[in-house]
């Protein structure tokens, strides 16, 4: 069949008005939304662990949310940091908690300020799990008698991880002896280790009087009789009394919302002065390239609001421990900067 060159050039046009016409759609896609494999790095190298956990839940999410292929990767924070660096697509984000911001603090090296150096996405949950822990058979009973006897010239140990969410508490612990017994916060003496195995066995040989821990990995030992070794009982949660009171009524394993109450404020009161309360809260939070598109920040933005209006997450988050606490992008960022600038005061009033 024969082709007169009039209509060869029609159907030339048509060619190039299509492609010009797919082209412009395809732009338009790109411009402003998430595409392709979505690939979220989280500051841990655990699978295991609470960053992980609960990466997944949210992930998973806005995965179906969005219809999109989005896994999470442990990868570790100098790797996460990098790998946010190299992507200003949007192809790569980030979901870390606040050692992102208490590593700059501490000077951790590898930490920047992420205030100045990424984009502060949305808030997605809190682990209201962070603790103290001290044997079962310590002569303290109380934070107030660990308070107490470093005022009185006793030395007490207490094993942390240095640069983080560790190790704030441990200096609120010092800001309080610095400023209601001067002097004498040379007494409360940080031991510095690794993972929180390596903090349970310093406990464990009798190294250290107190460890930071967490309800999730600890409550294990709460339960032990006390001639093990291994037992140990909770003396302070650092959460704020409605983070806990978020929590599920049968708290986890045998110990109960209302026992874990007991181990925040009012009962346990750390100062920070002007008869303010030392509380923290771990929170979960996005981290994007700074030069990552406004739309994809609005588009997770949207994603989440609807998820949480929906509230299933609420539900699988809660069933593993964690309080929700969704906060779009503007308010998380605000929020996340005060949290900060009041720490910072802590650590730099004990430096």
């Amino acid at each position: 069949m024969s082709v007169s060159k009039k209509t060869l050039a029609g159907l030339g046009s048509a060619v190039v008005m299509a492609s010009m016409t797919f082209g412009a759609s395809v732009a338009m896609a790109q411009d402003g939304e998430l595409r392709g494999n979505i690939r979220v790095v989280i500051g841990s190298t655990s699978t295991g662990g609470d960053t992980y956990q609960n990466s997944s839940i949210v992930v998973d999410q806005l995965s179906e949310k969005l219809d999109l292929n989005m896994s999470v990767d442990a990868v570790g924070v100098s790797a996460a940091f990098r790998a946010l660096d190299r992507d200003p697509r949007g192809n790569t984000l980030m979901i870390f908690h606040d050692m992102s911001y208490l590593g700059y603090l501490y000077g951790v090296q590898g930490y920047d300020d992420i205030f100045e150096k990424y984009n502060v996405g949305p808030t997605v949950a809190i682990n209201p799990g962070n603790a103290f822990m001290v044997p079962m058979d310590s002569p303290y009973q109380s934070m107030e008698d660990v308070l107490a006897a470093v005022a009185e010239g006793e030395t007490v140990r207490v094993a942390i991880q240095p640069g983080g969410v560790s190790e704030i508490g441990f200096s609120a612990l010092k800001n309080a002896v610095a400023i209601e017994h001067p002097g004498m916060e040379d007494n409360l003496v940080a031991v510095n280790t690794g993972s929180q195995a390596d903090k349970n066995q310093l406990l464990f040989d009798g190294q250290v009087d107190m460890i930071d821990g967490s309800v999730q990995a600890n409550e294990q030992y709460t339960r032990l009789e006390e001639d093990d070794q291994r037992a140990m009982r909770f003396i302070w949660l650092t959460a704020r009394n409605e983070t806990i009171q978020e929590a599920p009524e049968e708290g986890l394993g045998q110990t109960t919302r209302e026992q874990l109450l007991e181990y925040v404020e009012p009962n346990v009161w750390v100062t920070m002065g002007d008869d303010e309360n030392f509380t923290f809260d771990k929170e979960f939070f996005f981290l994007y390239n700074k030069e990552m598109d406004q739309g994809i920040v609005e588009q997770i933005d949207a994603a989440l609001t609807e998820i949480y209006e929906e509230g299933e997450i609420q539900d699988i988050q809660r069933n593993s421990f964690f309080i929700p606490n969704f906060k779009p992008s503007s308010e998380a960022a605000a929020y996340l900067q005060e949290k900060k600038g009041s720490y910072e005061v802590i650590i730099n009033n004990i430096q």
